[in-house]
């Protein structure tokens, strides 16, 4: 269980780091906050996005961290600072790898404490699932970057 911890937390780690890059990718920051017709979300709802859903889902959650997520905001929110929103994928890289270094073998064996959607998954699933989460994210910041940046 050890190695996919560790893989876990690579996937983690390099996943937000990408996101960060694209962040910084963009020439004009003011594009990070674009919709175009036709896209949903812009970067940095999505950045907003990313940072609450893993902050909730393994740093509340797993870790204890306290951390009360306002899902509601991370889609109304705008204009955020590229700075900030950097700085709470830091805060947020850093509870997650805090959570995953600290997380014992009982607990990634046993059911996730709260239900996905409306159903029982084990931790080792929904870490997993979290993990597919920012990346399909990832890839959207990605191509918008590409179109605007």
């Amino acid at each position: 269980m050890e190695k996919i911890i560790i893989a876990l937390s690579g996937i983690f780690d390099t996943g937000i780091e990408k996101v960060i890059a694209e962040l910084n990718g963009y020439d004009n920051e003011s594009n990070i906050w674009l919709c175009p017709d036709g896209i949903s979300n812009s970067s940095g709802t999505l950045a907003l996005h990313i940072a609450g859903n893993l902050q909730h889902y393994i740093g509340t959650v797993l870790g204890n961290t306290g951390y009360e997520r306002k899902r509601d905001m991370e889609f109304s929110k705008r204009d955020v600072p590229r700075k900030e929103l950097i700085a709470e994928l830091k805060t947020t890289k850093s509870a997650v790898i805090n959570t995953l270094r600290n997380i014992s073998e009982q607990q990634i064996d046993s059911d996730y404490p709260l239900l996905f959607p409306d159903k029982v998954v084990s931790t080792h699933f929904m870490l997993i699932h979290l993990a597919a989460h920012l990346n399909y994210h990832l890839g959207q910041i990605n191509y918008h970057r590409r179109l605007l940046g």
